[in-house]
């Protein structure tokens, strides 16, 4: 296998994913809930683990249906939690990721088939967020947007790539570089990810995500100022 083809198509998924997340990390830093993909995520997968066992060979589009309705619901419920409790937002959110994670390992099996199809709508998501960002900072809109992409993004990227590239963007912004630049500074972190992995002939995930780590990592050590 040629190292292009190897690349292609997670490359593709990788930048969709950061276009998508992008613009959504941002707000996740300004509303101080870093945790919830892990919460959404393992709500959408304890909602689709759950269809695959009560559903005899449910379609993919049921389960992904009921996985994105289950990311919503966990969506609304942080939201609800953070606008009653603010003080203790991130340790309710961390609850409900242990509530999700638990009804998950409850559920029976889960359905492998659909990752491709997965791929096509994270596409979508990602040109739907970025046509509609100027709406984020409307809770309502963020946290259905967030729930949407998040049930699509973890399946194909996986939750630590979606977690690196959902918080590095906007930590970038907050070192004061601008969105285009904070993109491109984490979509190199990402690339140099992938180019270690094949290097190295390691899992793709685990690399990009200790890449995206360190990029992070020299974002926070950056003065807004420019200065080391």
């Amino acid at each position: 296998m040629s190292i292009d083809s190897w690349f292609a198509a997670p490359a593709a998924a990788l930048l969709c994913g950061l276009l998508a997340l992008a613009p959504l990390g941002q707000q996740v830093l300004q509303r101080g809930v870093v945790f919830i993909d892990l919460a959404v995520a393992q709500a959408a997968a304890a909602a689709a683990l759950w269809v695959a066992a009560l559903v005899d060979h449910p379609s993919w589009w049921v389960t992904q249906a009921l996985a994105a309705a289950g990311a919503l619901v966990c969506a609304g419920a942080v939201a609800g939690l953070a606008r009653r409790w603010p003080a203790q937002r991130e340790a309710l959110i961390g609850l409900l990721y242990v509530a999700g994670a638990s009804a998950a390992l409850l559920g029976a099996r889960q359905d492998p088939h659909g990752r491709e199809r997965l791929a096509d709508l994270l596409a979508t998501c990602a040109a739907a967020v970025l046509l509609t960002r100027r709406w984020l900072p409307n809770n309502t809109f963020f946290y259905g947007s967030f729930a949407v992409v998040a049930s699509l993004a973890v399946p194909v990227l996986g939750l630590f790539v979606v977690f690196a590239a959902l918080i590095v963007p906007a930590l970038w912004r907050r070192a004061g570089l601008s969105a285009r630049a904070a993109g491109l500074v984490t979509a190199l972190g990402a690339a140099s990810g992938l180019a270690l992995s094949w290097a190295w002939d390691a899992p793709s995930g685990a690399c990009v995500a200790l890449a995206l780590a360190a990029t992070g990592v020299a974002a926070a050590a950056r003065r807004p100022d420019g200065h080391g």
